[in-house]
């Protein structure tokens, strides 16, 4: 089932206009082990990137030095179209493992937060301070309308903060 997301691209859009914000809130805590592995882009908010990206994967495993090799694959324009691969690395940069830097290329990390996560990881909602991307995951090719919706209406509440 493919799900619009025009709704968490318009209440982003308002997000990413306003000046402040407060701290964007992270889970209280992330299993590092168990977020490890294949979780699907279901909905986002693209970074130049993933423009017209389809069936993207984000990939983590963890290595022996605490970063996370990170593999995000894409097919680039349409379903069959080319296979597009990225390697960037991930920086857990505090003590709940919650709040990553992303690097694709040194020395700039880009802010990578997990503000969404299910007790049994099996769907994620990334996000970063400036609000400017968002990323809905699950570990699954497809979510319940349901389950989206409730997504959703988690990245719509971020006006409110």
């Amino acid at each position: 089932m493919k799900l619009s997301p025009n709704m968490l691209i318009a209440s982003l859009l308002l997000l990413a206009g306003c000046s402040s914000h407060q701290p964007m809130a992270t889970v209280d805590q992330v299993d590092i082990e168990r977020f490890m592995g294949d979780w699907y882009v279901i909905a986002n908010i693209p970074t130049f990137l993933e423009k017209d990206a389809y069936n993207p994967i984000e990939s983590y495993r963890l290595d022996t030095d605490g970063t996370i090799a990170t593999t995000f694959t894409f097919n680039a324009g349409a379903l069959d179209g080319e296979q597009k691969i990225y390697q960037p690395r991930g920086f857990v940069s505090d003590s709940n493992n919650a709040v990553w830097g992303m690097q694709f290329m040194w020395p700039i990390k880009a802010d990578y937060r997990i503000v969404y996560l299910d007790e049994d990881y099996q769907y994620t909602v990334i996000g970063r301070n400036s609000r400017d991307y968002v990323w809905i995951m699950a570990r699954s090719t497809q979510i319940t309308e349901q389950k989206y919706l409730e997504l959703e209406g988690f990245v719509g509440s971020w006006g409110t903060i």
